[in-house]
This record gives C-alpha cells, structure tokens and sequence, in this order.
C-alpha cells in the first residue's frame, strides 16, 4: 500500500512539474499582438465583449489572467483568456478592442508586447 501511495504521489509531482516547467504557462512571452472586436462567441463559449479585458491565446487555458505590456510605450493591461487565437505568424495574443485601446495600438492594429502569466 505504501509503495503504491508514493508512486502515485510521485507521479502527481511530476505531472505538476510538467505544467508549471511550460514556457506558454511561467515564462514571458514576447511577439506581436493584434486585437478584435466581433460580436460571436468565443472558443470558451461566452460572447465577445469588445468592451472588456480579455484575449485570444493559442494555449493557455481559458480564465488565465496575464499582464500584457506594449514594449513601444510600456504601458500594461491584465487580460482573462478567453477565446483561441491569433492565426496569424508572429502574433501570440489578440486582445479586445478595449485592452488595445488602454495599450494604445487601436490605431496602428498591432504591436510589440510581451505578456507574463499573473
């Protein structure tokens, strides 16, 4: 039983490890950031908001916070995680209209940020 409990104890470990050793989930990610603003539903099922804080990422999960940071002005915003994307090369996060505007890209459509897990 003893043996049994630590092999599974253990295996939960390194399962853990995995997750929190991902570079998409504990390092900063750093690439460009576009932003949309349709009026469907999100891959996480709830409606696209342009109005708040939230983004599309390749893979972190949805309800993630991560702070995002406009390497050309140094402004930040926190964004959720709530839809899948940008499909587009180079680009890591597509950000609501309203988290563009507070990093000041709604003009020019994309930017060079970084983005780190909260």
């Amino acid at each position: 039983m003893r043996t049994t409990n630590l092999l599974a104890l253990l295996s939960a470990l390194s399962i853990s490890f995995a997750f929190a050793s991902s570079p998409a989930l504990s390092a900063a990610q750093c690439g460009n950031a576009s932003w949309y603003a349709l009026t469907s539903r999100t891959a996480s099922g709830e409606r696209m908001n342009p109005s708040a804080m939230t983004a599309a990422h390749r893979s972190l999960p949805f309800g993630t916070k991560v702070k995002v940071t406009n390497k050309r002005n140094g402004k930040s915003v926190v964004v959720r995680i709530n839809d899948r994307g940008p499909f587009i090369r180079g680009r890591v996060i597509d950000l609501s209209k309203a988290a563009a505007r507070e990093l000041g890209f709604v003009r020019s459509g994309h930017t060079a940020i970084c983005l780190a897990r909260v």
